[in-house]
């Protein structure tokens, strides 16, 4: 069937990268089955049961040789997936059929492999928070100093820089990063673990060695490329869902961030101040043929509030797992889980290309603070004309009225004449207006506060990440 013909996730035709895709495809995941299952057996046979070096080496020439047709044969009649691809490896490696899945339960293979997929793509997420933290640092340095209007309920409020307000939201990504390798750094293995959790089939094939049986679970998890000493000491017939919760609340923050950082951008575009890249040929919109809107940043706002909203659904998932375990999580985890990460790896490729080719046009930004600086001065002014000798209450209800008919003249279709104004109030005429409004004066630490974040927060993550890539992302659409 034609692509075209059927469905398809808008996650892998348009947003999520080729890599992440891979992780979460059903080839990597069948393949990391047959090697759970060769690791099983391998500790299995070094603990004294009675495998043969042929039938090891039976399994281990199948490891990549995926027959997927023939597993949905098998399926198809069995209604099990598991067991579909137990007698479709059973098929290729006669040999092994019948040490094939000995002992375990199907979540031997689904948790664990679930639990390398999650821990690979937290990597490969976190890889991209950082690369984005990291450039943002940058844009920063460049412009750790330039003053523009700062705002407090979308109100115009006491300048900041533009570095400093890119600090900020690389300030958000630095505290989603570490809450992911956080997680990296904390999540166990279920390793070997059987049909409840107490491990009753594998004592039973050790005869009652308890020692074996623990020898074992550490044996697969080591084999698995985890550390031994990170398995779950104790489960159902699954990992614990909280889990689940806890990792797409990571991915959620990230995606909060994100959302954060592109709603800023969205409307900084709109006062043309910053703006993301936008290319040669690129085409805002189909009837207004000037229009050049930030379809990166409102894509990241659309993906973001997705990632947002899937936790809840987790800790929903992990509230009804009854007793030991029970079924009605399969099938919610099968979306949820590759789609928040799919969803989220689009959104930082957005914003790996937004961060390292953000537009900042200089004179619009300057020119739209200077527009509502003499508002912001009179408080200094007020304080310089009391130290000239003024009387303080006399002066402020001057600068309130001088204030009141500029504002009224900027709403009416105006200039801002408040400094004209203030000049010629005989309170005002010695004062050095040239030097109360010049902005450097009213961003404060602004520039030392960049300075000392790129120091304590952004150089320690790029050593830390120093294998973050720099190559430009592919969008997609």
């Amino acid at each position: 069937m034609d692509p075209s013909d059927r469905y398809q996730s808008p996650l892998e035709a348009r947003y999520a990268s080729r890599p992440m895709q891979e992780l979460w495809s059903d080839r990597n995941r069948f393949t990391t089955w047959r090697r759970l299952w060769l690791a099983l057996a391998q500790g299995q046979q070094a603990l004294g049961l009675e495998i043969t070096d042929q039938q090891l080496t039976a399994l281990e020439a199948q490891l990549d040789n995926l027959d997927l047709e023939a597993a949905r044969t098998y399926e198809a009649r069995f209604r099990h997936d598991v067991m579909a691809h137990i007698h479709a490896l059973g098929d290729q490696a006669p040999e092994a059929r019948g040490i094939i899945h000995l002992g375990a339960t199907s979540q031997f293979v689904n948790c664990n492999t679930e639990l390398i997929i999650l821990r690979d793509g937290l990597g490969m997420l976190a890889e991209k928070v950082a690369r984005i933290t990291v450039a943002l640092g940058t844009f920063a340095k460049q412009w750790r100093a330039l003053p523009t209007l700062g705002f407090t309920h979308y109100q115009p409020a006491q300048p900041t820089t533009v570095g400093k307000r890119a600090v900020v939201w690389a300030q958000d990504f630095a505290m989603a990063l570490e809450d992911i390798e956080h997680r990296i750094s904390t999540m166990r293995f279920r390793g070997v673990k059987g049909a409840t959790g107490t491990q009753a089939s594998f004592l039973a094939l050790f005869d009652g060695d308890q020692d074996k049986v623990e020898a074992l679970d550490r044996m697969v998890t080591e084999k698995m490329g985890w550390d031994p000493d990170h398995r779950f000491p104790v489960t159902g017939q699954t990992y614990p869902r909280l889990l689940d919760a806890q990792i797409l609340s990571a991915l959620a923050l990230v995606a909060t961030g994100a959302h954060r950082m592109a709603t800023d951008l969205r409307l900084l575009a709109n006062r043309r101040e910053l703006e993301e890249p936008f290319e040669s040929t690129q085409i805002g919109s189909s009837a207004m043929a000037y229009k050049r809107n930030p379809m990166r940043s409102e894509r990241i706002c659309a993906l973001s509030r997705f990632v947002m909203n899937l936790p809840a659904n987790a800790f929903q998932t992990a509230s009804v797992q009854w007793f030991e375990r029970t079924l009605d999580d399969s099938a919610n985890r099968r979306l949820v889980l590759p789609e928040a990460f799919l969803a989220l790896d689009g959104t930082l490729d957005l914003l790996v290309n937004i961060t390292s080719g953000l537009v900042v046009n200089e004179p619009v930004i300057t020119a739209n603070l200077m527009a509502e600086l003499p508002f912001m001065m009179t408080e200094d002014l007020l304080m310089a004309a009391v130290q000239a000798g003024g009387d303080r209450q006399i002066l402020h209800e001057a600068i309130r009225v001088h204030s009141m008919d500029a504002a009224q003249s900027v709403k009416q279709g105006g200039q801002n004449d408040l400094v004209d104004r203030l000049r010629g109030d005989e309170h005002f005429k010695d004062l050095d207006f040239k030097a109360l409004l010049n902005p450097a004066h009213f961003i404060g630490r602004a520039p030392q506060q960049v300075d000392q974040f790129l120091a304590e927060v952004v150089e320690p993550i790029s050593s830390r990440w120093a294998s973050a890539g720099t190559k430009p992302v592919e969008l997609r659409v």
